[in-house]
């Protein structure tokens, strides 16, 4: 089956994957879409893996203020070069990370930095860490997603290792 350049064009605007990938997965999915989408994710998730070991001493700290200025987040958001420190699709990740925070709240940042104690003590301890902890939470923009889905993603389109080293939400008249 023969691949048009719309079909890669409009694969390519969905997922941010290069036009080799959106190709390549479209001939894999015999021009289905769907298949194709589900394809890449799959492919965006071994990627990641691969690169989950590499070190990434580079990145931002993104900020952010929420409406009213009564909730403000600063997230470190780690990659492996300066250049995509300053990339735009870094710089949207760590800004969507941030107001995801300030909406959600995070308490922790994976399921490992959760006391065993306080783990321990809750009923269903599955729910405790998909409510509290950032990469398992439900993305605010879209819920099909966690957290740790969407750095995936970055990681597959981006092409470098991509991790949140630490986060702090503040709120007004708040003290821990």
């Amino acid at each position: 089956m023969a691949i048009s350049a719309e079909d890669i064009k409009t694969l390519r605007e969905q997922t941010s994957c290069g036009v080799m990938e959106c190709k390549n997965a479209l001939e894999e999915s015999s021009g289905d879409v769907k298949k194709a989408k589900e394809f890449l994710r799959l492919r965006g998730l071994e990627i990641a893996a691969k690169k989950g070991s590499r070190e990434a001493k580079e990145g931002r700290i993104e900020a952010y203020i929420h409406q009213g200025s009564k909730i403000g987040v600063l997230v470190e958001v780690n990659c492996e070069t300066d250049f995509v420190a300053s990339n735009e699709d870094f710089g949207r990740l760590a800004k969507d990370l941030a107001m995801h925070i300030a909406a959600v709240n995070p308490l922790f940042l994976k399921k490992d930095d959760i006391p065993e104690d306080v783990l321990n003590s809750q009923d269903n301890k599955e729910e405790y860490i998909k409510e509290n902890c950032l990469s398992e939470q439900s993305f605010v923009k879209d819920s099909k997603k966690t957290i740790q889905d969407l750095i995936n993603e970055s990681i597959a389109s981006i092409g470098e290792n991509i991790f949140v080293s630490r986060f702090k939400r503040y709120k007004v008249n708040e003290v821990e």
